[in-house]
């Protein structure tokens, strides 16, 4: 550990002092505490590791880089929030536990707004390759009430890792969003999820590989739930027995989003009578709750962050 002088530590503190000043005529009490904490834990953080002018200049570098490689269809800096967990501590933050309402984990770089609509027992796979899922369940507050015309956002990778939007072809595929019927139920065939690598070929993917972590993410199926009045809900379920579970690059796994996908052997009738044409295909079941939305803290927003 690096000595500091009394004399040094007083110039740095003062330093500190200065920067907190300038901010003193900012009339909006939130954003003053955003900034005096922010300030802070900086100078801290470059104040306890010592922080060399290259090592700075090589941080600066990297946010440049990923600014560079974000456009409207990849955001580097969401995958670097995920890759640090900071995702998901700001989702814990915002969505504390509220009964047996079903927990939330991160958005995702890959979320596509007027995503297409499809009726209950739809299709959202659209071509993308892949085992078919069926997927069913219902939509419920935390008194067991059903919430019909629940929205429910859906969307997934296909089975060679891929999202439709980082195809070259426009393509609109392994999404949609439908609404709950009248009971609160809700199915939709999809694809059995698989598991796949978030981008690794930018700055956060060099981050991953120079501390030895895996960019791999289990695998995984993404919802958003909305309804009046409830918080709206953005989570995942996983695929139980994957081997990625514990080591999620993301950290987005929580043990009751683990569910069973019960592998059906070719020719097993599927619940809608589908022809699969022989092939094998998969099922879930994933009952969803809903939190109040009074339960939300009231600088909740929904992070897009895979």
């Amino acid at each position: 550990m690096t000595t500091v002088s009394a004399e040094q530590q007083a110039r740095e503190t003062h330093l500190v002092a200065q920067v907190l000043r300038s901010f003193e005529s900012c009339d909006n009490p939130r954003l003053l505490e955003l900034v005096h904490a922010l300030t802070r834990h900086l100078h801290d953080f470059a104040r306890e590791v010592r922080l060399s002018e290259r090592e700075w200049t090589a941080a600066i570098e990297f946010l440049t880089a990923a600014g560079h490689i974000t456009d409207d269809r990849r955001q580097e800096f969401i995958l670097l929030s995920d890759v640090l967990g900071l995702s998901m501590q700001t989702i814990a933050i915002n969505n504390e536990a509220d009964g047996d309402a079903t927990e939330a984990t991160v958005f995702g770089p890959f979320f596509v707004d007027n995503s297409p609509a499809i009726e209950v027992g739809g299709d959202i796979s659209r071509g993308a390759v892949g085992e078919p899922c069926w997927v069913d369940g219902t939509v419920t507050d935390n008194a067991g009430k059903p919430l019909a015309g629940a929205r429910i956002e859906v969307w997934e990778a296909d089975a060679d890792g891929f999202y439709d939007v980082q195809y070259d072809d426009e393509r609109s595929a392994a999404r949609a969003h439908l609404f709950t019927d009248a009971e609160g139920r809700y199915a939709f065939w999809a694809l059995t999820p698989t598991p796949y690598p978030i981008p690794h070929d930018g700055p956060v993917g060099r981050l991953l590989a120079a501390t030895g972590r895996s960019p791999m993410r289990a695998s995984h199926l993404h919802f958003m739930v909305t309804a009046p009045e409830k918080r709206t809900l953005v989570t995942h379920i996983f695929v139980r027995g994957d081997e990625l579970l514990g080591s999620d690059a993301v950290f987005g796994v929580k043990e009751s989003l683990i569910k069973d996908f019960g592998l059906q052997t070719p020719g097993t009738p599927t619940p809608d009578g589908r022809d699969l044409t022989g092939q094998a295909w998969s099922r879930v079941r994933f009952d969803i709750v809903l939190a109040d939305a009074a339960r939300a803290p009231s600088s909740t927003s929904v992070a897009r962050t895979p």
